[in-house]
């Protein structure tokens, strides 16, 4: 049985035992995770998703985390002094071995679900994780230090406001 997954903008065709490459995930190594992004099964019966087969997931183990090849990326250009510039961009990668293919039931797995690392700060950030315990501290005293200066420009606001030197001018011109 093999079934078709998305994960990192990619697509990949696995069946059980694959070794794969992927875009990192929150996860570290011996963790065992779940795709649930399944375009495809096929096996005794293809069956096509639209856009993903419900119920269809991919299992596997992440064996590591890793670098990619190095890409160099070279920029010349031709005229001004003819600048050159050399950089390299290795690209960080998960390591997964594909443990199973599911057709069916894989809400019931109770395996986590698969997360690119910049979904998993997403979702942190959207959850509202608690400010460490140094963030908190180094807040209290900016917030104390806030609540005499809202005093100040309360009674400011309740004072008269006075007319600027221009405006006065004007209205002593007027009489």
């Amino acid at each position: 049985m093999f079934a078709v997954l998305k994960t990192g903008g990619k697509q990949y065709k696995v069946q059980a035992g694959d070794v794969l490459r992927v875009e990192k995930l929150a996860a570290v190594a011996g963790d065992k995770i779940q795709f649930n992004d399944i375009l495809m099964v096929g096996g005794d019966k293809v069956t096509v998703g639209a856009p993903f087969v419900k119920g269809a997931a991919v299992q596997a183990e992440v064996i590591e985390q890793i670098k990619g090849d190095k890409v160099i990326h070279y920029v010349k250009r031709r005229r001004k002094h003819s600048s050159q510039r050399t950089k390299g961009h290795r690209q960080h990668l998960t390591l997964l071995r594909v443990t199973d293919v599911l057709a069916s039931g894989a809400e019931k797995s109770g395996v986590a679900a698969a997360t690119g690392t910049a979904d998993a700060r997403r979702t942190a950030h959207e959850t509202g994780a608690a400010k460490p315990a140094k963030e908190a501290k180094a807040a209290a005293p900016k917030e104390a230090a806030a609540k005499p200066a809202k005093k100040a420009a309360e009674a400011k606001a309740e004072a008269p406001a006075a007319k600027p030197k221009r405006a006065a001018k004007a209205a002593e011109a007027k009489e």
